[in-house]
């Protein structure tokens, strides 16, 4: 198999995977009702939603650092056969406890995509990382916008579906990527000897701290990643208290927004990186996101806001751009536990992005909710000092 057949391969695991955990979305709330046996979802409902998150933050720098010692094939399958049968568990578990459990198996399996991010850094020359980075994202929210409408479709028919569904189209994954996937990792790498350490949640944090060099990008992909979840928290309650929205419209503008991102991230941002340059490409996205986001704040009719969504979307450079520039100062040896870092910061963002924002939306939702759009966009003020700044590539080999 190719280099580009084998990049596609990963693309298509990774759209299966992203609808595999999104199935279950529309769902959550009903099962957690039946289960718990409340009409208050109480705090089991934030909660259920963290722990996906922070078991991604813990896991996802250990099985990137896994796949560079032991390949990446075995860590990626290993990760897809878990949450089929963790879908399976989930399915038929009895009591609330049980799917907490099942929350947090789920949360260690999902964080394959540091692994998969790492394939994709070992079969694309340095110089295409942005444009396949951004394909893998846009098949990862292409994957998250017919995931929950299949899920809400079967969620219809019975709560317990989508868990079924999802513990086949994983069963489904895992076959294709025995079949067809190949292994990437450099072979010179299968020689050196394994740190124990790194099977430290927290050790590929510290690795990466040990780089002064990737420090203030890693600082700049987290400010980004809390930008995201600035709309990802607020999006569903800023429209319906400033534009009543009801369920269709909410549910018709994120469908909208997940097109368009998946989108500029497939086609837009590499050819801009390539042409541009990758600091040029984040100067583009952060620019029009938080153009964007600043509109919001101040947009008084929902079409307003649906307008904006192609400038929302241009942000969807930055990532891919970021991921490059990361991917290119380290060796080839620490890609995927450079990929698991990013993927547990983002996990970090997701579990206390929204205890930071939710705060601030409800003290100001009479007076001015808008202000919640204001500080998303002044958190790439805060980028500004790293992005203006040249500094020379250099590789952090470890």
């Amino acid at each position: 198999m190719n280099g580009r057949h084998a990049q596609f391969v990963i693309l298509a695991i990774v759209t299966l995977d992203a609808i595999g955990i999104s199935l279950v979305m529309p769902i959550v709330p009903s099962l957690l009702r039946e289960v718990g046996h409340t009409g208050d979802l109480g705090w089991h409902f934030g909660a259920f939603l963290s722990l996906y998150a922070l078991m991604q933050f813990l896991c996802a720098p250990v099985l990137g650092a896994l796949s560079d010692r032991f390949g990446r094939r075995p860590v990626l399958l290993a990760s897809v056969l878990g949450a089929a049968v963790d879908a399976l568990f989930m399915a038929f578990a009895p009591s609330l406890w049980m799917l907490f459990v099942g929350r947090a198996i789920a949360g260690m399996t999902g964080a394959s995509t540091a692994v998969a991010s790492a394939a994709i850094a070992d079969l694309t020359p340095e110089h295409q990382r942005a444009r396949w980075f951004g394909r893998m994202g846009a098949c990862f929210g292409l994957g998250f916008i017919a995931g929950p409408a299949i899920g809400g479709v079967l969620g219809d028919h019975g709560v317990r579906l989508p868990f079924i569904a999802a513990a086949l189209l994983n069963g489904v994954t895992f076959l294709v990527g025995l079949l067809v996937l190949r292994e990437s990792r450099p072979p010179a790498l299968a020689s050196q000897p394994f740190d124990r350490g790194v099977l430290h949640p927290l050790a590929p944090l510290r690795w990466a701290g040990s780089f002064p060099a990737l420090l203030p990008l890693l600082g700049v992909f987290l400010l980004l990643v809390l930008v995201g979840e600035v709309a990802g928290t607020t999006w569903v309650l800023y429209g319906q208290d400033r534009y009543a929205w009801n369920g269709t419209m909410v549910g018709l503008s994120l469908a909208v927004f997940g097109l368009l991102h998946a989108l500029v991230q497939g086609f837009v941002a590499g050819p801009l990186v390539e042409r541009w340059g990758e600091r040029a490409a984040i100067a583009v996205g952060t620019i029009a996101d938080g153009t964007g986001y600043a509109l919001i704040a101040f947009a008084t009719q929902g079409w307003m806001v649906i307008a904006l969504l192609p400038l929302l979307c241009m942000g969807g450079v930055c990532a891919p751009a970021l991921q490059a520039t990361l991917s290119a100062r380290v060796g080839e040896a620490q890609q995927g536990r450079l990929q698991g870092v990013l993927a547990s910061i983002t996990s970090l963002a997701a579990v206390f992005g929204p205890l930071l924002i939710s705060p601030l939306y409800f003290a100001f939702r009479t007076r001015f909710p808008g202000i919640v759009w204001l500080a998303g966009a002044s958190l790439y003020l805060l980028c500004l000092p790293v992005l203006l700044r040249r500094t020379k590539q250099t590789a952090a080999q470890g």
